[in-house]
């Protein structure tokens, strides 16, 4: 992590995870593939109220960072959610969660009764 901060550099999967979702449209798109399940570029098009170009290049952010998996049918290409791409996500959020729920539990011993 130290050299991460030097460099402004990292390889930790977490960054592309965070970059996706930085974006409404993209959590919009991919909260659509996890209720509805697999959908192909012309459904998510009418979901996302973007051009296809710009929904297919959406979804390429999202394959990229894990988050979906991509399959072709014919001229067609069908999105489903990736269960899994959220993995190293939740894994930071409870190191973090168990190091934050240990600060507060400190705090609280301070204070007076």
């Amino acid at each position: 992590m130290t050299e991460a901060l030097q460099t402004g550099r990292s390889d930790d999967p977490c960054d592309a995870i965070f970059k996706a979702l930085a974006d409404g449209t993209r959590r919009a798109l991919l909260e659509h593939l996890v209720r509805e399940g697999e959908q192909n570029v012309v459904a998510l098009t009418a979901v996302g109220g973007v051009s296809q170009p710009m929904v297919s290049r959406h979804m390429g952010k999202l394959k990229r960072a894990g988050l979906v998996t991509a399959r072709r049918a014919g001229r067609e290409t069908w999105f489903a959610a990736r269960a899994k791409g959220m993995a190293p996500v939740a894994q930071w959020m409870a190191v973090y969660g168990a190091l934050w729920s240990q600060r507060f539990a400190a705090l609280e011993e301070l204070e007076p009764a």
